[in-house]
């Protein structure tokens, strides 16, 4: 029996009790909703459908943004906001939280409108260096249930809402940790991969994670997402 299989059999009835402990807020939660068009190991082709996200912009590496970024978000849809009923104004309205928490480097000089301002992005075609960017786009997807129009509105004003159209992506799917280099290497994968099959990149490279940061390393999952254009 390998170690991994041992250490797996050992820790699998804590994961249970996690499980059991948080509900099914944690083991059930909403994803965007795509079609698998094509899969060869852990690459794969989707095309997305159009979401809403709430996104904010946080200046730090990926670690500390990251950290930044879900904390503001995760205010917003756990009650930080508010939203009208004619002139009434109503109570604070609690989002269910779905995955993944999206991260994607933005360059400082891009503008964002205040009243309409959420992922790994490198400059210019080459994907090499994406992650020594120190400006970070972090974004939630929100539930299908909402519109832009429906939800209520962030009181802090780094958050804000955006419409994202349906889109085609590539994804590298890995599990572990997902840390800058180990992120550098699935982005470097996923171009190569794109490369080999003469497909072209139109957009930037995100880090998608799924999971809570208690997941043990082996069971989580995480993607490198890159757009790319459809046929």
């Amino acid at each position: 029996m390998s170690v991994l299989t041992m250490v797996r059999k050992l820790l699998l009835p804590l994961a249970a009790a996690i499980g059991f402990i948080f509900g099914e807020n944690v083991m059930a939660i909403e994803e965007p909703g795509f079609e698998r068009l094509e899969k060869i190991e852990n690459f794969e082709i989707r095309q997305y459908r159009p979401v809403v996200v709430a996104e904010t912009f946080v200046d730090g590496d990926l670690s500390s943004a990251s950290n930044i970024g879900f904390r503001r978000i995760a205010d917003y849809i756990f009650g930080n906001n508010r939203s009208m009923l004619g002139t009434v104004s109503k109570p604070s309205e609690k989002i269910a939280m779905t995955a993944p928490v999206l991260v994607e480097p933005v360059e400082r000089s891009e503008k964002i409108a205040m009243t309409a301002p959420v992922s790994v992005e490198p400059q210019g075609d080459s994907a090499s260096g994406v992650m020594q960017s120190n400006r970070w786009r972090v974004q939630f997807t929100m539930p299908s249930e909402y519109s832009k129009a429906t939800l209520p509105t962030p009181v802090n004003p780094e958050v804000s809402l955006r419409d994202v159209p349906g889109k085609r992506f590539a994804v590298n799917v890995f599990s572990g940790f997902s840390g800058e280099e180990r992120v550098q290497q699935k982005i470097d994968e996923l171009f190569v991969w794109l490369d080999g099959k003469n497909i072209k990149s139109i957009g930037a490279p995100q880090l998608a994670r799924y999971n809570p940061p208690w997941t043990l390393p082996f069971w989580r999952r995480n993607e490198i997402l890159v757009e790319i254009a459809a046929p």
